[in-house]
């Protein structure tokens, strides 16, 4: 058993749902923080989905709020994704926003 500590980033340059971590089938993932920081000098949203192992979406923030310039923490606590889990962003509009989180990976090979 491993433990890996890693960032993922992702620049969101479309609308639509983009994957930023997927969970390795033999690790589990402890989300130690999601920052998100807008770059072009205008308001947007973002919404952070998990879809599980079987397909099923579920919403961690729905059309949060990212003032113009800002940089913004998500998350409070740690978040942990299960096997085969995936966090998804979507901005509200393009080439605004981007997306990076903190990981703590362990493999259970």
């Amino acid at each position: 058993m491993a433990n890996i500590y890693q960032n993922a980033k992702v620049d969101l340059t479309g609308n639509t749902a983009t994957t930023v971590v997927t969970a390795p089938s033999t690790s589990r993932l402890i989300l130690k923080s999601i920052i998100v920081s807008e770059d072009s000098g205008n308001a947007d949203s973002i919404t952070l989905t998990i879809t599980d192992a079987a397909g099923a979406v579920f919403s961690l923030f729905k059309d949060k709020a990212i003032s113009a310039k800002a940089t913004n923490e998500l998350l409070t606590q740690p978040l942990v994704l299960l096997e085969s889990e995936v966090l998804k962003a979507q901005a509200a509009t393009a080439n605004r926003l981007h997306v990076v989180v903190s990981i703590l990976e362990i493999s259970r090979d």
